[in-house]
């Protein structure tokens, strides 16, 4: 126990509860356990790209000594904004006027409908009232804002007309907020209203489009977009469809630190920023650093270093010949998912090793101290799947293999 890294304090207090429970012979497995409680890294070998269970996009966490500019002025000493560059940047890169960054996408509309519609109507099809995890409803956040929901049309069906009909029949209705259904698809007898006619609306157009995905273009791919993206709304293309704001997330498509951007008009962000939810929603300086260090590597144009998307973007014949260097199990055709609530009906061709019967928990373990390798189960055997474990995690990989009976 006394080489397990754990403080006394912590020793001492699973000691007391083994032999409170007459189980102190079990004390090492105790230890173990309670090894494994904290949070750790861990490679992904799920297939599942944002597994918001391993933390959704993989992202380093800035680490330094120094203190940080946050706010503070370089130029004339005073105090400054920790949003305003920050802001910049990413108003920069969905080609806006302006943007703020907050904890969550949850947290963003939320301070956006605070913000703009407390104590107003705000107008949303009842095909868009949507539950993600964790329980948060769409309704829910509107009554925590002080706004109140004022339902158009129909789950499956939704025209501009049921818009303007709502928006006549109650005059108080502030906005309209179109949310992405990120999560689930209505499929058959539908119709939605598209950005460009509701932005015919004489209020406020907020969109959610949940994912992150900055523009459909992806300039930062060599390869452009990938054909799994067809359909995803980014915030560029939202933007310019005439939404007056949009919310998203940044540890999704977008691959970075859990947090939410708003971008759009400067004056409606500016309402935003003065709001008191603002100050209670703001992130801490490593996102960030985080979200600063992303934003220039995609004005960079530079893919290759954001993982989620050289993961995402892999080629078959480079995972088979990772899987094959393993020189273990069988190398199998898998299919991996985005995961994260993106893209449900969305499959991504992949290459996997698959071990005979359920390894899991061996490969959770972590032998010697070693990572824990987080793999799935289908009829009772082990796959890794390549595109979710970052190329330098191989090594890691290898040895928990090497170590399987």
């Amino acid at each position: 126990m006394q080489d397990s890294g754990i403080p006394h304090e912590l020793l001492v207090k699973e000691a007391r509860l083994a032999i409170a429970e007459g189980n102190w012979e079990n004390i090492g497995e105790r230890v173990e356990h309670l090894q494994r409680s904290f949070i750790q890294p861990v490679v992904n070998a799920t297939g599942v790209l944002l597994h918001t269970n391993l933390g959704r996009a993989s992202w380093g966490v800035p680490r330094s000594n120094f203190s940080s500019n946050i706010e503070f002025n370089l130029e004339n000493g005073s105090r400054g904004s920790r949003q305003t560059s920050i802001g910049d940047l990413f108003a920069q890169l969905c080609g806006t006027e302006s943007a703020i960054v907050v904890n969550n996408c949850s947290s963003a509309v939320l301070l956006v409908l605070s913000a703009l519609a407390s104590e107003q109507g705000v107008a949303i099809s009842r095909g868009e009232l949507v539950e993600i995890g964790g329980s948060f409803r769409v309704p829910e956040i509107l009554e925590l804002s002080g706004a109140y929901l004022v339902e158009v049309g129909t789950t499956n069906k939704t025209r501009l007309a049921d818009y303007q009909r709502a928006i006549d029949a109650h005059r108080d209705v502030a906005m309209t907020l179109k949310v992405h259904q990120s999560n689930y698809k209505i499929i058959g007898f539908t119709e939605e209203t598209v950005v460009e006619d509701l932005a015919s609306l004489d209020i406020p157009l907020v969109v959610d489009i949940g994912s992150g995905l900055l523009d459909s273009n992806c300039p930062w791919l060599r390869s452009g977009p990938p054909t799994w993206l067809v359909g995803e709304p980014a915030a560029k293309q939202t933007l310019q469809s005439g939404a007056d704001l949009v919310t998203f997330s940044c540890d999704k498509l977008l691959g970075g630190p859990q947090a939410g951007i708003i971008a759009g008009k400067s004056d409606l962000i500016n309402k935003c920023l003065s709001h008191p939810f603002a100050r209670v929603l703001r992130p801490g300086s490593h996102t960030l650093i985080s979200l600063q260090d992303l934003a220039l590597r995609y004005l960079h144009r530079d893919g290759d270093q954001i993982p989620f998307w050289r993961m995402a973007s892999a080629n078959l014949e480079e995972l088979r010949a990772r899987a094959e260097s393993m020189n273990v199990g069988e190398v199998v055709s898998v299919n991996s998912i985005p995961g994260g609530g993106t893209l449900p009906s969305v499959v991504i061709p992949s290459i996997g090793l698959k071990l005979s019967g359920d390894r899991s928990w061996e490969l959770r373990r972590g032998f010697d101290r070693g990572l824990p390798v987080i793999a799935r189960v289908e009829d009772g055997d082990t796959y890794l799947d390549f595109r979710s474990i970052d190329p330098d995690h191989d090594e890691i990989v290898s040895a928990a293999l090497g170590k399987l009976d």
